[in-house]
């Protein structure tokens, strides 16, 4: 009888550890452990990260940390940080969480459009991926890549292609810029190297183009007929007389990229720079701004028609008028003149 009550005691006494048990497990990998009224919560990790920053980022997400931290444990996790972009779905529990951050690294959309140069670039993507601005600007300004891809530090913006592309947050400078590189020479596929071959230009030299395209009209259907006038400049050997040409000389001259020019004066083209196509002929050395596609395809495809001159038009603002001689050309100059000068625009 005695044997048969330690025998009992001894199952109930199993029971209910078997019980707190359990429950433990119960509370550690299967009970909701969210503690925010979002559908999904994001949290990111960087590639140095440890256990107790992740937990940090964690912390105000769970209702109870500490049993996450029992399950990370002993999931080993905590030895085991993978970076990256996660979600933390609402009614997640521990388990996973775990599961979660472990191996659904997310992807992400990154976009770039309209850098004026390498710096601002670099600046425009770190906001976006985990790599810093400064480690992005070395790398795409490492000259044995420049040298060994045919890239030169005037040329090398033309090398990011303006779009959308698919990343991972943890993405490196490095892997950043091999990626584009390798957009870079999808997008200038047979059909468009045939196109700049015809054209008698390098893709470097219609990346160039199409940079000055870019700055003299913000008007996309308009880009193929400006694109047209500087072709016909460069087939009659004429200097390309290209306005943004001479801001970006005087913005590289003052060393200041963010100085604001509405009005190129007469004293601007005398401004000894290779960028300065009234006083150069040919294109300049480079870019002057990054160009998005549709001005690359503007001078790819650029209109042919007997265009040398145009001026911004004043009775339909954001687009220029067109004239195929100098005489035209002056009048529609006279109307603009006037405009600007009641505008008192003076710089």
């Amino acid at each position: 009888m005695y044997f048969k009550k330690i025998l009992l005691a001894i199952a109930i006494i199993g029971l209910i550890i078997a019980a707190f048990f359990a429950n433990f497990v119960y509370k550690a990998m299967f009970k909701a452990n969210t503690a925010f009224n979002n559908e999904v919560a994001y949290i990111y990790i960087s590639s140095n990260a440890n256990y107790n920053e992740v937990r940090e980022q964690l912390q105000p997400l769970l209702v109870d940390i500490d049993a996450f931290d029992a399950l990370a444990q002993r999931k080993q996790y905590n030895t085991n940080i993978k970076a990256g972009k996660y979600a933390i779905k609402k009614g997640m529990s521990n388990n996973d969480i775990i599961n979660s951050i472990r191996i659904n690294n997310i992807p992400i959309k990154i976009a770039f459009n309209n850098q004026e140069s390498l710096e601002k670039l670099a600046g425009r993507i770190a906001t976006q991926i985990e790599a810093d601005s400064l480690s992005l600007l070395e790398t795409m300004n490492d000259q044995d890549f420049l040298k060994n891809n045919g890239f030169s530090n005037k040329t090398a913006l033309g090398m990011y292609i303006p779009n959308s592309y698919e990343f991972f947050w943890n993405t490196s400078a490095k892997t950043f810029r091999d990626k584009m590189l390798n957009e870079y020479n999808r997008f200038w596929n047979s059909n468009r190297r045939t196109k700049a071959d015809a054209l008698k230009l390098s893709k470097d030299e219609v990346m160039t183009l199409a940079s000055i395209v870019q700055k003299e009209t913000a008007k996309v259907d308009e880009r193929p007929r400006v694109a047209g006038v500087y072709v016909n400049r460069l087939k009659r050997g004429m200097p390309l007389q290209a306005d943004p040409t001479v801001i970006f000389a005087i913005k590289e001259k003052a060393n200041d990229f963010d100085k604001v020019i509405k009005r190129v004066l007469y004293k601007d083209l005398e401004i000894d720079s290779p960028y300065n196509t009234y006083k150069y002929a040919g294109l300049p050395p480079g870019l002057i701004a990054m160009p998005d596609i549709s001005s690359i395809d503007a001078v790819l495809n650029y209109e042919k028609h007997n265009y040398i001159y145009f001026v911004v038009n004043v009775e339909k603002f954001g687009y220029h008028k067109f004239a195929k001689t100098l005489t035209q050309h002056n009048r529609n100059k006279q109307e603009y003149v006037r405009w600007i000068n009641k505008k008192g625009i003076n710089r």
